[in-house]
């Protein structure tokens, strides 16, 4: 309860990003040696300075300041493609750089749109027996999921929020032996994914209860890493049936605000017949 009061009364942690942010977390994690310049003496932070970014993007250091107090808020599409190369960004860090510069307009939705059809996919899911999937309403929590999606992770049962559970489940760890790498893509993940902008109220309080609750996450939060996960390759230690190698796939339903995640292991491989055990228990 301690935690859930103090994650309401500070909700700053930085729920939202705002561009001075994004540069600010950025110029912190390249190194004056990754970025080609001598590291001097006496630095009190390991990432580069802000005249360096300046210098690096080929604009003046008022300009650059005045981007990360947001006092400048319409660079142009030249400026920020500077600072991307400057600040080594990769494609959807660069996606995620535009977006802040410049947002779009939240979209209008008719109240209660999102989950007037929150029940529609189980009947497909449940189609799916020899397959892990489940899907996350806009808040992030489970609205539908298979046997097999609830038998392979508890967490991903209707109900619950996997992103949550991830960083305050304890058997998330035991389930993960990679745990540090899933955090770290979720986090990554999840900034590509969402515009906080207009995200829902129930997933915004998560994140900011997870930024208090959970220092894995806020350290990763803070780090503002940016990238898609769509499909990806997982490793998990299932305490019925060992270890599965799984890939996953994630499907947006942008009319819904649902996304959906599938499991599926290689044809013919070990973590096939161990899924297909897991299935029949």
């Amino acid at each position: 309860m301690a935690h859930e009061n103090k994650a309401h009364m500070n909700p700053g942690h930085e729920t939202a990003d705002t561009l001075g942010g994004f540069l600010r977390a950025r110029r912190g994690l390249i190194t004056p040696r990754q970025a080609g310049l001598p590291a001097g003496e006496r630095r009190r932070v390991p990432g580069l300075r802000r005249e360096e970014v300046a210098q690096l993007a080929g604009i003046s250091p008022e300009y650059y300041l005045r981007l990360e107090q947001g006092r400048n808020l319409n660079p142009s599409d030249q400026i920020l493609a500077a600072l991307a190369a400057a600040l080594q960004l990769d494609e959807d860090a660069v996606a995620y750089l535009h977006r802040l510069a410049h947002p779009a307009p939240p979209a209008r939705r008719p109240r209660g749109r999102a989950r007037t059809n929150q029940g529609d996919l189980q009947p497909l899911l449940d189609s799916w027996p020899q397959t892990p999937a489940y899907a996350q309403g806009p808040g992030g929590r489970v609205v539908a999921a298979n046997r097999l999606a609830v038998l392979l992770c508890p967490f991903f049962a209707i109900g619950h929020n996997p992103l949550r559970a991830a960083f305050l489940e304890p058997e998330m760890r035991g389930l993960y032996p990679r745990w540090d790498d899933l955090t770290a893509k979720t986090v990554s993940g999840l900034r590509a994914m969402i515009d906080l902008g207009d995200a829902d109220p129930e997933l915004l309080e998560t994140i900011g209860e997870l930024t208090v609750a959970s220092e894995r996450f806020s350290t990763l939060w803070a780090r503002r890493e940016v990238r898609r996960r769509d499909t990806g390759l997982t490793r998990l230690n299932h305490p019925l049936v060992g270890e599965l190698d799984l890939r996953y796939e994630k499907m947006v339903r942008p009319q819904a605000r649902q996304l959906i995640v599938v499991y599926y292991a290689d044809q013919d491989s070990t973590s096939a017949e161990r899924l297909a055990l897991l299935s029949s228990l």
